[in-house]
């Protein structure tokens, strides 16, 4: 974005983008997702770079307009309540409730106890679908 965007708008202009927070304080139903080609498909990524405002790439950079940057709970609520409801699904995904299709991962880690500039780095142990084992790590123990 840094590279791409702001050197063609002016100042007042490239603050506008990407305005997340702004849009979540506003009311804005938030929704996850990739463009890809564009940008990558790998939601922790995407989930990192909405929390911090850094791409993966360069976790050094300074943040991109970081005062509009999202709290780890409002990312993962766009990209999984977010996602489900745009796709008018939100009957049968998008959250863990009774009747749900449990489409659900297991990581490697507690987001919450996490550094959040690696959530992005969080291995997949465990993918479900509809309740159904569809990938499993072999590191992963069940007890």
């Amino acid at each position: 974005m840094i590279d791409l965007t702001p050197p063609f708008l002016p100042p007042a202009r490239a603050a506008f983008q990407y305005p997340f927070e702004s849009l979540r304080r506003a009311g804005a139903r938030l929704v996850g997702g990739s463009d890809w080609s564009v940008s990558t498909p790998n939601v922790k990524a995407e989930v990192e770079v909405a929390m911090n405002r850094i791409s993966p790439e360069d976790r050094s950079a300074a943040p991109f307009l970081p005062a509009e940057a999202l709290s780890l709970t409002d990312a993962l609520a766009a990209f999984t309540n977010g996602s489900a409801w745009v796709n008018h699904l939100e009957d049968s995904t998008g959250t863990i409730e009774v009747g749900k299709l449990a489409d659900l991962v297991v990581l490697d880690r507690d987001l919450y106890a996490a550094d959040r500039r690696t959530i992005g780095v969080a291995r997949v142990l465990l993918t479900l679908v509809e309740g159904e084992v569809a990938r499993e790590d072999p590191a992963l123990e069940r007890g």
